[in-house]
């Protein structure tokens, strides 16, 4: 059974770590963070454990200290030698290069390496957690193929201790960046803890700790918005004029805080480095059309090229600032550079846009930190990029009649308490591969997940589709990690790649996506006239409830090689489940007569009853 939330309490003892910039130019040297020994003199300090063991409320851990990774002048602090920036999970190393690959914050799941945006995030495989994770683009912070320049490693010293959690612990998530409230479930063995006990060897406090944590990616502790070569600050109204900028950290428009309408304007941002990806994907930094600071800009008939890193073609930022365009053309050319971004609470609307993106971490609708809302009408979006998907969410995501289209990502990737609604779309996603090559990495079309970046609240995420089509060129159809999800889909055509339809478990934790063994993901699936096939397959730490209704039709085995966490399913009298293999589930409520065995068994709870 899940625990309940937990508000924190109290100050978290923060620990001295490493820190190297995104271009790996600060070097450090290994710094210990000595764990305090419980006493009865001083019950409030803290002691750093990693857990051995977890029997009910009853924590066992060994006592140990923590030792902070190493950073070379290159900026390798990571196991591998990558540095946390850029690009992840599938695609390109975070390294850091003046391509904006290898920072934290971007795109990270489907191509880049998680880690390599300069987001800060640890996207699973697409865009960074920052920005956009599970493909490729590197979440913003972790790197793929180990520790982060800056994380640390935990060495036991030799002594064991024994604790209890009550209902009053507070327990804490720590974050690549930031952290937040946790449970219980995310205890488990291996995890390292960070616990302040009382007399009675009750924990007070809980903080698991994130050792891909503490690197930092460079980004600006303040809004950095960079300059611009062209500033609209007054109400008004602009026909035809062109914009350019090759300035470095320039944008080749900035409406700032003004009404302002502008119709067929060009925008052509050729030229000009950015000298941080963090604040290019988190503040607009570098991006062809800026709007910020409340400003309502309504665009029409534009066209907007960039080729620069940081090249969001339109971004959105800020509490009250809106974007509205439409029949619009938008083309992006290099890393981190977004078709429309939206980030900070920012609003953006669209109709008919056409938009094609090719570098790494290059969402075509793109959202990251402090997300905003997104409204998507018609149009193409297209990505070529590792890291790219079509959708990168970490905002409240609408989208309809639009074609969306991944040649090398996941088609959607949604990060955290966010959500992504299609209505009558075509979806393609071609994740060819993930970061580094990491064989731990999941090859998916749609990814919902928990970078722990702290670019996305954690809490249940929200993915509905209804009509059109989505298609998986490689690997499964859903892969869930390291979050709570709830799935609507009615009336989808879907094109499979494989035999999995969908797959809830947990990762290796390597990019920072919560803790191995008590990351896995907890969904919801509602399936409403929706015909659909493949394996649906949850593991031991994760769990689905089902429900299939108005005739829906699905063809497929739930775990079918028996091992698996808890599934309950409900099947009403209109629908049908035709099995392809043996399947195990862990309660049934439904006519099993509306189950077609197919020469296989269903077993529930460990019965079989078919």
């Amino acid at each position: 059974m899940k625990w309940k939330k937990l508000v924190t309490l109290g100050c978290v003892v923060v620990m001295t770590v490493s820190s190297v910039t995104a271009c790996g130019s600060n070097t450090t040297e290994n710094q210990t963070v000595e764990a305090t020994e419980q006493s009865e003199e001083n019950q409030s300090d803290s002691v750093i454990v990693q857990v051995t063991a977890v029997d009910g409320d009853q924590i066992t851990a060994d006592v140990g200290t923590l030792t902070t990774a190493s950073a070379d002048a290159s900026g390798n602090g990571a196991p591998g030698g990558e540095a946390p920036g850029g690009d992840a999970p599938s695609g390109e190393a975070p390294g850091g290069d003046d391509s904006g690959n290898g920072a934290p914050g971007g795109e990270a799941p489907g191509g880049d390496a998680p880690s390599g945006d300069n987001s800060g995030n640890g996207a699973p495989g697409g865009e960074a957690p920052s920005g956009e994770a599970p493909s490729g683009e590197a979440p913003s912070g972790d790197a793929p193929g180990g520790q982060m320049p800056g994380g640390s490693s935990f060495e036991a010293s030799g002594e064991s201790i024994t604790f209890t959690l009550t209902d009053d612990t507070a327990i804490t998530l720590e974050y690549l960046q930031g952290s937040g409230e946790g449970t219980a479930d995310d205890i488990a063995v291996g995890s390292v803890l960070e616990v302040v006990l009382d007399e009675d060897n009750q924990a007070v406090s809980v903080t698991v700790r994130n050792l891909n944590a503490g690197g930092g990616f460079g980004g600006s502790s303040e809004v950095t918005n960079g300059t611009s070569a062209n500033t609209i600050t007054e109400d008004t109204e602009v026909d035809g004029e062109t914009y350019t900028s090759t300035g470095d950290d320039e944008n080749a428009l900035r409406v700032d805080g003004a009404a302002v309408t502008l119709k067929d304007i060009t925008i052509e941002k050729t030229a000009g480095a950015s000298s941080n990806t963090e604040d290019g994907d988190f503040y607009g930094q570098n991006a062809g059309l800026l709007v910020l600071n409340g400003a309502t800009a309504t665009i029409t008939g534009a066209t907007v090229n960039t080729s620069v890193t940081n090249g969001n073609g339109v971004f959105s930022y800020g509490e009250g600032t809106v974007v509205n365009i439409s029949d619009s053309t938008i083309r992006t050319t290099e890393n981190n550079s977004g078709g429309i971004q939206t980030t900070g609470g920012g609003t953006m609307n669209t109709t008919n846009l056409d938009v094609e993106t090719q570098g790494n971490s290059a969402a075509a609708i793109r959202s990251d930190r402090g997300g905003g809302m997104v409204n998507v009408d018609g149009g193409s979006y297209v990505t070529n990029g590792t890291g790219s998907p079509a959708i990168y969410c970490t905002a409240d995501i609408s989208v309809s009649d639009a074609t969306l289209t991944a040649n090398a990502s996941e088609g959607v990737v949604v990060e955290g308490k966010n959500s992504v609604a299609l209505t009558d779309c075509d979806v393609t996603g071609n994740m060819s591969n993930t970061y580094n090559g990491d064989s731990d990495e999941n090859i998916h079309c749609i990814m919902i997940y928990q970078s722990m970046s702290g670019d996305a609240d954690v809490g249940e995420a929200t993915f509905s589709a209804e009509g059109g089509s989505i298609t998986a060129k490689t690997g499964d159809m859903f892969y869930i990690t390291n979050t709570d999800c709830e799935i609507t889909l009615k009336d989808v055509a879907f094109t499979l790649a494989n035999d999995v339809f969908l797959r809830v478990e947990g990762n290796s934790s390597s990019r920072g996506w919560g803790t191995e063994g008590a990351n896995g993901g907890d969904v919801t699936l509602t399936a409403d006239s929706q015909e659909f096939t493949g394996n649906i397959l949850v593991d031991e730490i994760s769990s689905m409830v089902l429900t299939m209704k108005n005739g829906t039709s699905y063809e497929g085995a739930i775990n079918p090689d028996g091992d698996g966490g808890t599934v309950d399913v409900t099947l009403d009298d209109n629908s049908t489940w035709t099995l392809t293999g043996d399947s195990y589930i862990t309660s049934f409520d439904g006519d099993t007569s509306n189950i077609t065995a197919n020469g296989y068994h269903l077993y529930v709870n460990g019965e079989q009853v078919l």
